[in-house]
């Protein structure tokens, strides 16, 4: 017997949208300020919207890890331009979703 799905989908809509958007904006090989804010509003989005209750550490460890290796990997690959910039994207996608799921632990944690 198939899950229920929980809430609207839209938080699943936006980090499919994001990831797209990242590769996308990758392979154009810049991110500017516009494109920017629409990454950080949807990273937004999918810390609110996606994430809830057993999926937060899972969450919080696969985000952790796109960040460091995004960061870390856009300072290696600076040559290849594309890569550098799907990276760049990515971890202007994960920033504000892995701050929202964190803080939301945060508090859980602190009302019990």
């Amino acid at each position: 017997m198939p899950k229920k799905q929980r809430g609207s989908g839209l938080g699943s809509w936006a980090f499919l949208l994001g990831l797209i958007l990242a590769v996308i904006i990758g392979l154009w090989g810049k991110v500017d300020k516009t494109i920017a804010i629409i990454l950080v509003v949807l990273g937004l989005l999918i810390g609110l919207l996606n994430v809830r209750g057993k999926e937060t550490t899972h969450f919080l460890l696969a985000s952790t890890v796109l960040v460091i290796v995004s960061a870390l990997g856009g300072g290696v690959l600076e040559n290849i331009i594309w890569l550098k910039g799907i990276l760049d994207a990515i971890l202007i996608l994960c920033i504000p979703a892995t701050i929202i799921v964190a803080l939301k632990v945060v508090f859980a944690i602190a009302r019990r």
